[in-house]
Order: structure tokens, then C-alpha cells, then sequence
């Protein structure tokens, strides 16, 4: 059984799964899709393709699938997928794709705390934690398991690696790889996110292996491939140095 309250605007061509809760005065569009269990708070505005998960909390004042602020966005049919298990606090604010990637893309287990942003074109992984306020430009990624504190904007096509922590007021404007800790003005690499990768079980041998493979990336006198070369030959190709090597080989605006 659903429990839509009688003062919400629900469109018949949306599909609202079991279970789903609405509150007072929320708008549902047209060509939306509300998975099982999901709870929707108060004055809640989900707009035409967006697509929920099931069990996911929305808290009341969000705007969740609405138009890119983008000038090349051309009325194109787009769309916002939010994954199961996430919690959207009150007045964040979600967008819809652009034909760059033609979708927003919300993992599973995520936070996103209140008045967070996030663009066009996003991609935030699952147990990922946005803290009040931050910001995500356009085409950003933000890593599995990854942590950004308050108050940060994150610069449109920058990308945030696997079980990082970025520190609150802080702007992101070079890409962060994983398992690291940045903080600081301007961001800079500050080792490695030591609690984080404890609390998620990562053993002391495999953290001392990531401590000193960024020690070659930021603490010596290397260049960037030589730096790699480097962990390649002292390290060979663990998991979590695989991880590293791509993150690097691939990043566009360049690293903190």
C-alpha cells in the first residue's frame, strides 16, 4: 500500500512502487519513477526523468530532476538515476542530465546532506557523503566510499578517487585520487585517509604500501611517470596500486 497525502500532485503516468510514503504539497511529474519503500518529505519537487530507487528518504524542500543549468542544454530528453538506500536531507537540489552523458547518476548507501548540489552529468558512487552544502559543477565524479566535507565546491570535470576525504571549506579545483586526505589552501595532498581506510578494514600492510606509494608521488624529487615507474617496480600491481596508477594515468585537469 502506498500513502500519498491528499494534498500532493501526483501525475497518473508517473509509477510509484509498494510502499512509497509522500507528504503534504509534493509534486510528482510525469515519467518519473519511485521505487519500493521510498519516502518522500514534505514540499518535495521530483521533475519528469527522474528516475528513484527503493528505500531512499527525500527530505522536504529538494528539487530532484530538474533542467541542467547548462546554456547548451537544449530542451533534451534527460534523465537523473538515483540508486536504493540513499538519504537526500532537506533543499538539495538534483539535476538532469545534458546530451554530454544524457543522465545524473546517484549510487546506492549514499548521503547527501543538506543543500547540496549536484549538476549535470554527475556521477556520485555508492556510501559516498556529501556534507551540508557542497557543491558539485558539471561532469564531476565523486569515488566509492568518499567523504567531502562542508561548504566545498567541487570544479566541473574534476574527479574525486575511491575512499578520500576532501576537508570542509575547501576548493576543489585538481582532481584527488584515491585513499588520500586533502585539505588545506589550496587543496593539497595531506596523507593518507588513515581512519577512513582503518574503519573500512584496510589491514596496516596495505596502508603502509598506499602511504608510500603517494610518498613517491608527492614527497620526492620524481616527475609524475617516473613516479609511477617507480611504485610499479617497488609495489608491483596490488588492487588498491592498480587503483592509484589509473586514477593518475587518466586525470584530466591534473592531480592536487
Amino acid at each position: 500500500m502506498t500513502d500519498i497525502h491528499n494534498t500532493c500532485i501526483v501525475d497518473k503516468n508517473s509509477q510509484i512502487g509498494a510502499n512509497v510514503k509522500i507528504g503534504p504539497y509534493s509534486i510528482i511529474e510525469e515519467d518519473v519513477v519511485i521505487g519500493e519503500g521510498t519516502v518522500i518529505h514534505p514540499y518535495v519537487h521530483i521533475k519528469s526523468g527522474t528516475i528513484i530507487g527503493e528505500y531512499n528518504k527525500i527530505f522536504q524542500n529538494s528539487t530532484i530532476g530538474e533542467d541542467p543549468q547548462d546554456l547548451k542544454y537544449d530542451n533534451e530528453k534527460t534523465q537523473l538515476i538515483i540508486g536504493n538506500n540513499n538519504i537526500i536531507r532537506e533543499n538539495c537540489t538534483l539535476n538532469r542530465g545534458t546530451s554530454y552523458a544524457n543522465k545524473t547518476v546517484i549510487g546506492n548507501n549514499c548521503l547527501l546532506m543538506a543543500y547540496v548540489h549536484v549538476a549535470h552529468d554527475c556521477i556520485v558512487k555508492d556510501k559516498a557523503i556529501l556534507a551540508n552544502g557542497v557543491q558539485l559543477g558539471g561532469h564531476v565524479e565523486i569515488g566509492y566510499h568518499t567523504t567531502v566535507g562542508g561548504m566545498t565546491p567541487v570544479h566541473q570535470f574534476c574527479k574525486v578517487g575511491d575512499h578520500s576525504f576532501v576537508g570542509g571549506g575547501r576548493v576543489t579545483l585538481q582532481d584527488v585520487p584515491p585513499y588520500i586526505l586533502a585539505t588545506g589552501e589550496p587543496l593539497q595532498y595531506a596523507g593518507i585517509n588513515s581512519i577512513g581506510l582503518r574503519r573500512r578494514n584496510f589491514n596496516q600492510e596495505t596502508r603502509n604500501i598506499i602511504k608510500s606509494a603517494y610518498k613517491l608521488i608527492y614527497k620526492s624529487n620524481l616527475n609524475l611517470k617516473e613516479s609511477i615507474d617507480s611504485i610499479k617496480s617497488k609495489h608491483g600491481l596490488s588492487k588498491e596500486i592498480k587503483k592509484i596508477i589509473n586514477f593518475v594515468e587518466n586525470s584530466d585537469r591534473g592531480l592536487i
